[in-house]
């Protein structure tokens, strides 16, 4: 196993030098007759883009296409040259169009200073609360975020939040005195759609997050319930800053998009002495089978470590004693995401 690497930083959970070398090779080194032939590919295909923007093409259309097309390129041009490539997408013209969407706006611009962040999940969640944000944008940039909003990717995490809802109510519904515990909770949306939570059959519900913003929305959001939002981090997990206690659950449910494998690891390890004996604990991850992954990398600056089956099950060998556990890897409907459940053998 890799010794541990713990540059973390506060909003991330890695600094951009190791997410470099997880994302991309850590190598600056490109064959320069291949840079050649796929920074033509690019070329060509964002100005297609940008003359169909200028004419009477559907907008999510083209971002269709685009996303295709940046995908394939990123697949079959190499992550070292993919590398080279991203500021050469960002800063054509083309952007202008695309930046009118409020879902990638929001994403490339970071107003919160971080990818990811909680307001960008209740933008492609549709949630009321963007409403605003979706609203002030152009006529255009609406006809964009009708598909990057439903694109499967954007859909794939609508489908997660009911899938933490589901595990949260089953927990629940097995012990009325259920503890529960969300890292890097975000708005907690899920709570909004628990029937357990609401029926007040769990003892607490532990929402932690670094983000203080986020845990505002938190606290006004559920006044009246067992919810307890706590401000924390990876590292104070890391560091046992957090005398939380024992849970039936605990879950994170993007964070693990950004760790690289020792620091996923080493907080598997943490969060599984917090699980009690019988309890789960649940961690997801966007597949490497995503078709957004180069949009999202070049015109929304998200860049997320992807994973597959195989992987979620070499977080979890590396973390515990699978003699004492019961393993479930799945994806979710449309695969865009991939699920580790870990039940506790009692």
């Amino acid at each position: 196993m890799p010794k541990p690497s713990f540059a973390l930083d506060k909003y991330s959970a890695v600094t951009p030098e190791i997410a470099d070398k997880v994302l991309y090779g850590g190598t600056d080194a490109a064959e320069p007759v291949k840079m050649i032939v796929s920074r033509g590919q690019l070329m060509l295909a964002l100005e297609l883009a940008h003359r169909e923007f200028k004419g009477d093409t559907e907008p999510g259309k083209i971002v269709a296409k685009l996303a295709q097309n940046l995908h394939e390129l990123r697949k079959s041009a190499g992550l070292a040259i993919w590398k080279e490539l991203i500021p050469i997408a960002q800063n054509h013209a083309v952007r202008s169009y695309l930046l009118q969407d409020p879902f990638t706006k929001w994403s490339f611009e970071k107003p919160r200073g971080y990818s990811g962040d909680a307001t960008l999940l209740d933008i492609y969640y549709q949630h009321d609360s963007a409403k605003t944000i979706i609203d002030e944008a152009t006529e255009l940039g609406r006809d964009i975020y009708h598909y990057t909003s439903n694109a499967d990717s954007s859909v794939a995490g609508r489908e997660r939040c009911d899938i933490l809802t589901s595990y949260v109510d089953a927990a629940a519904s097995e012990n009325s005195d259920a503890e529960i515990l969300s890292i890097a909770c975000g708005h907690l949306r899920e709570a909004e759609k628990s029937k357990t939570l609401h029926s007040g059959n769990m003892q607490r519900w532990v929402a932690l997050d670094q983000d203080p913003e986020s845990l505002a929305t938190v606290q006004a959001s559920n006044p009246d319930n067992a919810v307890q939002a706590i401000e924390g981090s990876v590292r104070g997990i890391l560091g046992r800053k957090y005398k939380l206690g024992e849970f039936d659950l605990v879950y994170a449910s993007g964070l693990y998009d950004y760790l690289t494998l020792p620091v996923g690891v080493k907080l598997m390890q943490r969060c599984w002495e917090m699980v009690k004996p019988g309890g789960k604990l649940l961690f997801a991850n966007f597949s490497d089978e995503i078709k957004t992954d180069g949009y999202m990398e070049t015109f929304m600056d998200w860049p997320l470590i992807l994973r597959n089956a195989k992987d979620m099950e070499e977080i979890v060998n590396g973390s515990v004693d699978r003699n004492a556990i019961d393993l479930k890897v799945f994806y979710g409907a449309n695969r865009n995401i991939v699920y580790a459940e870990v039940t506790k053998l009692a």
